[in-house]
């Protein structure tokens, strides 16, 4: 009967339209989360660093709502507040610190310097009429006090962040059993394999955020050390730059300590620019090449070329935040890769249970990866 063969029709196309209702929803969610999306990527970040410390005050307080409260404001007294003041005052220091890279360059007597030498003489005219290094250095001071205002002018979009980021990591503590289930429950994988893309997860998470900050404040705190050791001027904010240039990708120490090189070179101070080449070039990135594959590399278990291209296209793609979801993404791409191969080699599915210490259980310490 024609009734009885268009009935299989309208089934498919219901179910065609709840896929597609389904499909409008989720893109629609995520552009309603996009605006969020920092404060939700560093709570959970947070939330999965922060759980070990977390159950201890769990256990001890024996109230889920209390001990959240408890975790999120020790993190922010200890970690969202400096980070504030530290953004702030570096770029007031930077101000402070071109100012007077800019007197240095003015007071510069290149012609008494290369007077024995046409050729460099030659150069350095063309050098100073065609660059203008003190001009440069001035409007680059402009830049930075119009970036401080601005800074400053944006506080209270960074307040705002920083209160959602610490109210979503409430909920991400409180409420990890029940997150997941949750992704249990939606997950079309199995049981086993939806905790070994778990776990790979909050291995990428650990490796990138604890592996990385630690590894660029050694770099940083060598280098302001050594700054501060040769007389150079404020090395407390350069050793923080460095710091922070080592945790970017393609950036590191030596955009600011080959400069400074360069600087006591052209001052005559020989002895204190083969120092400081020495100590950057072997010191503090022999640490970046002792440490990072230690403390990142093994865990991350994602080839160097292949971890670069996720911090770097993950910042270009997400800003700062994406920094941790490019290689988190990449890492939980390549899991599900293994669970399809096993999947298609009808391996067991116990081979995809994660180790003990990185298994996402609710017993484990990478449980809030929701």
């Amino acid at each position: 009967m024609p009734g009885l063969k268009q009935m299989p029709d309208m089934k498919q196309m219901r179910l065609l339209g709840i896929v597609a209702a389904t499909a409008i929803g989720l893109y629609v969610c995520y552009l309603l989360a996009l605006p969020f999306l920092p404060a939700l990527t560093w709570a959970v970040v947070l939330a999965i660093i922060l759980y070990p410390a977390h159950r201890q005050v769990e256990e001890r307080l024996r109230n889920q709502n209390l001990a959240a409260l408890m975790s999120v404001s020790i993190a922010a007294v200890a970690v969202g507040l400096p980070l504030i003041f530290v953004a702030q005052q570096l770029v007031r220091e930077a101000v402070n610190g071109a100012t007077y890279m800019e007197e240095v360059i003015r007071g510069w007597n290149t012609d008494a310097f290369v007077s024995g030498y046409p050729r460099l003489s030659a150069v350095a005219q063309w050098v100073e009429n065609q660059l203008d290094p003190a001009g440069t250095v001035a409007a680059f001071v402009q830049w930075l006090t119009a970036q401080s205002t601005s800074l400053l002018r944006g506080s209270i979009n960074q307040a705002v962040m920083f209160v959602l980021t610490f109210y979503l990591l409430f909920y991400f503590l409180r409420d990890r059993e029940s997150a997941l289930r949750g992704i249990e429950r939606l997950s079309p994988l199995r049981t086993a394999e939806t905790a070994y893309m778990l776990s790979r997860l909050a291995e990428a998470v650990h490796a990138i955020l604890i592996g990385t900050v630690l590894v660029a404040a050694v770099q940083g705190t060598l280098g302001g050390l050594m700054f501060w050791w040769l007389g150079l001027p404020t090395p407390v904010f350069w050793g923080l730059a460095m710091g922070l240039l080592a945790i970017v990708p393609v950036l590191g120490a030596f955009v600011i300590w080959v400069p400074a090189a360069i600087y006591l070179a052209l001052e005559g101070a020989w002895a204190s620019a083969a120092i400081l080449t020495v100590w950057g070039g072997v010191v503090v990135a022999g640490i970046d090449n002792l440490l990072y594959p230690m403390l990142v590399g093994n865990r991350l278990r994602l080839h160097t070329v292949v971890a670069f291209v996720g911090a770097v296209g993950g910042i270009v793609l997400f800003g700062a935040s994406g920094l941790v979801l490019g290689p988190a993404v990449i890492a939980v791409t390549v899991s599900l890769i293994d669970i399809l191969k096993k999947r298609l080699s009808d391996q067991p599915e116990a081979e995809l249970t994660p180790k003990r210490d990185t298994k996402p259980s609710r017993q484990s310490g990478a449980a809030p990866s929701e």
